[in-house]
């Protein structure tokens, strides 16, 4: 990863993002502004996936990862966490041909054993769909979380180690960075977080580690091309080091 990082740094420097990550907070307090149940909320940040995917295909970006459900998410009220899966199944089978339409590959990355088998089957028929889509990736994080990744990470290359494949020295950045979601994706770029919280909240802990933040008080169900926008304008401003040192050696 390391090295990566290092050959990103000429590729990066001025340019727009390629893989941008969207942590879409604040449903619930737009639909209490709103007078209205929180499920109210995430119907309305459906809207923002559909324009800020919009947004990324037409920008030409390679990869958007959006945040839909933390593996914390589970211990939120039942009748909403059974509102957020039939919204989940809805907006799986009402968006999934629009995606494939605009050659947009679809992936759910996290821990989707939990989900029912109904939601299960809904996630590998839309990501057979689109399999072999060359535009822009898509990925939901779904039952998601940055400790579950490397966690599950490194049992993989334990197995390896237990089975005489690879030897503990031979852990590497790059070896750990293999087995985890989105590994054959570009780096992360930028991390957009809506709401105005500053938090990282257990999101793709690894795969930023060098990435830009934008936060933004619009609440999600807000969240518009405008927006979207000027956090591709404020990365572009940005002077990316990588963990290197500023020119002149500040």
């Amino acid at each position: 990863m390391s090295s990566n990082n290092q050959n990103n740094t000429d590729d990066q420097q001025g340019n727009g993002p390629r893989h941008v990550a969207i942590i879409m907070d604040g449903n619930g307090r737009w639909a209490k502004n709103q007078g209205k149940l929180r499920i109210s909320g995430h119907r309305a940040g459906v809207k923002s996936v559909r324009r800020a995917v919009s947004f990324a295909v037409s920008n030409n970006l390679e990869a958007l990862t959006l945040y839909a459900f933390s593996s914390e998410n589970w211990s939120r009220p039942a009748q909403e966490v059974t509102a957020l899966m039939e919204l989940f199944v809805w907006a799986l089978d009402s968006e999934v041909k629009s995606l494939h339409k605009h050659n947009v590959r679809l992936r759910v990355i996290g821990d989707t054993s939990r989900f029912s088998p109904r939601i299960q089957e809904r996630i590998r028929r839309s990501e057979t769909l689109t399999a072999n889509n060359s535009g822009l990736t898509l990925n939901i994080a779904a039952n998601y979380g940055g400790r579950w990744d490397i966690i599950e990470g490194v049992k993989k290359l334990a197995e390896q180690v237990q089975e005489g494949l690879l030897r503990p020295d031979q852990i590497t950045e790059e070896s750990l960075t293999s087995q985890l979601c989105m590994q054959e994706l570009a780096p992360v770029d930028l991390v957009i977080r809506t709401g105005g919280e500053h938090r990282i909240s257990n999101f793709l802990l690894w795969q930023i580690a060098y990435a830009e933040f934008y936060f933004t008080d619009v609440l999600w169900p807000d969240f518009d091309e405008h927006v979207f926008e000027g956090a591709l304008n404020a990365f572009s401003l940005r002077e990316r080091r990588f963990g290197g040192a500023a020119p002149g050696g500040a």
